[in-house]
C-alpha cells in the first residue's frame, strides 16, 4: 500500500508504513526546540522534525490506521489533526521517498574523480568502498573491542597520561631540545602524523562496532599540512548515548595507545641519552595530542562527545545566539526551555574559562621551551 493514496474508507483509515531502513534520532536539544533528525540512508538526504512530527512518523509503521495514530496524538497533545495535516505530512514523506510503496529514493551520484580540489587545497579518495574495508578490519580487531580488554587498554592509557604528566617538565625540556635537531624532529613529526591517520581509523572501527557506517577514507589537504579522514554516516542515530561518545571518543583513545610501545621503550634507557630525548619529546606532544582531542571546543571530538552526552545539537553556535539573544531581550530568552537556559549559559561560560585556562597553558608550556 502506498503511503499517499487515500483508502476506501477515507484518509484516516488509510495505514502508511515508514521505509524500515529510514533512520530518526533521539531527541536532540536546537536552540528553544527540541527536534529529532529524519535521513534516507539510500538518497543520503536528512532533515529535522519537531516532536509533534516526529510523534506521528515514528508510529507509521503500516499497523495503525491514521486515525489510531490521530486519537493517540490528540490524547497527547490535547487537540486532534484535521485531514489537511495528514495530507501535508503524507504529501512531505513521499515526495521525499519516505514512504514505503511510494517513489524509489535515488542514491546520491558516484564520486567519479577520487581526487578533488586543487593543488593547494583538496582531499583524495583512498578506499573504494570505505564502509566494507572498515568491517573487515573490525572482524579482525573485535577480540580487542570486549569491554573487559577495552576496560584494560583504557587503564593503560590513564597510566600513561599519568606518567607522561608526572614527568612534563623533564618532556618540555626534550621538545626544547628536539626542535634544533631537524633529523629527530622530522621522525618524531612522521610519527604523530601515523598517529593522526590512526585516529581517524579508530573512529570508522568504533562505528562499525556499534551499529554505524563509514563512507568515505581519505586524504586531505591544506598545504603544507595533510592529514587522514574517515568519514562516519549514521551514528547520530544510534539510540544510546555511550554508543555515540565511544565513536566520538575513539580517536584520542587510539593515539594514547599508540604511545605505549614508545613509553616502554623510553622508560628502558638511560637520563641523557638522545633517543630517550626525542621519545621523550614524543610522549609529551602525543599524549597532548589525545588528550587535547578530548577538549569540549569545537572542533573537537571533546566537543562532540560532550553533544552526545547532553543530546543536543550544535552547541556552541546555539549556546552564542542564547548569549546575545539575552544581552538584548531578556524577555525573549526567558521564553527558551530552563534546560536550554542553565545549558548555553553554563556552556557559554564554561567554554570561555576554559579558552583563557588553555592559552594560559599554552603560553607557559611556549615560555619553558624557549627557556631550555
Amino acid at each position: 500500500m502506498t503511503g499517499v493514496s487515500p483508502a476506501p474508507d477515507g484518509l484516516l483509515g488509510h495505514r502508511p508504513a515508514l521505509r524500515s531502513d529510514i533512520l530518526l534520532s533521539p531527541p536532540l536539544l536546537n536552540g528553544p526546540a527540541t527536534v529529532h533528525l529524519v535521513k534516507d540512508p539510500v538518497s543520503g538526504a536528512a532533515f529535522e522534525i519537531g516532536t509533534k512530527e516526529y510523534f506521528l512518523v515514528s508510529r507509521l509503521d503500516g499497523s495503525r490506521s491514521l486515525g489510531d495514530i490521530g486519537a493517540e496524538y490528540g490524547q497527547t497533545f490535547g487537540r486532534r489533526l484535521a485531514e489537511a495535516h495528514w495530507q501535508r505530512l503524507l504529501a512531505l514523506l513521499g515526495t521525499r521517498g519516505l514512504l514505503v510503496g511510494g517513489p524509489a529514493p535515488q542514491p546520491p551520484a558516484p564520486r567519479v574523480k577520487p581526487v578533488e580540489g586543487t593543488l593547494l587545497r583538496g582531499s583524495l579518495r583512498l578506499v573504494a568502498d570505505a564502509d566494507a574495508a572498515t568491517a573487515r578490519w573490525h572482524g579482525v580487531l573485535r577480540p580487542l573491542l570486549h569491554p573487559v580488554v577495552l576496560g584494560a587498554l583504557l587503564l593503560v592509557c590513564l597510566t600513561t597520561t599519568v606518567v607522561v604528566s608526572a614527568e612534563s617538565a623533564k618532556l618540555l625540556r626534550d621538545v626544547g631540545w628536539l626542535l634544533l635537531r631537524p633529523v629527530p624532529l622530522l621522525a618524531v613529526a612522521t610519527l604523530l602524523w601515523v598517529s593522526t591517520a590512526l585516529h581517524e581509523f579508530a573512529h570508522g572501527v568504533a562505528a562499525r562496532h556499534v551499529g554505524g557506517t563509514v563512507g568515505e577514507i581519505g586524504l586531505r589537504w591544506r598545504l603544507p599540512v595533510a592529514i587522514m579522514y574517515c568519514r562516519v554516516d549514521n551514528y547520530r542515530y544510534l539510540r544510546r548515548r555511550r554508543h555515540q561518545m565511544a565513536v566520538a571518543g575513539a580517536g584520542a583513545f587510539a593515539n594514547l595507545l599508540f604511545l605505549l610501545p614508545f613509553l616502554l621503550w623510553w622508560a628502558a634507557l638511560t637520563e641523557g641519552d638522545s633517543t630517550r630525548r626525542t621519545l621523550g619529546a614524543l610522549l609529551l606532544l602525543g599524549t597532548a595530542q589525545g588528550v587535547v582531542n578530548l577538549v569540549p571546543l569545537p572542533p573537537l571530538d571533546g566537543y562532540t562527545m560532550l553533544g552526545h552526552a547532553l543530546r543536543v545539537t550544535a552547541l556552541a553556535p546555539a549556546a552564542a545566539a542564547y548569549v546575545r539573544l539575552r544581552s538584548r531581550d531578556r524577555a525573549a530568552a526567558a521564553a527558551y526551555p530552563p534546560r536550554a537556559r542553565r545549558l548555553y549559559l553554563g556552556y557559554a561560560v564554561g567554554s570561555a574559562l576554559l579558552v583563557l585556562l588553555l592559552a594560559c597553558g599554552a603560553a607557559g608550556a611556549l615560555l619553558g621551551v624557549l627557556v631550555t
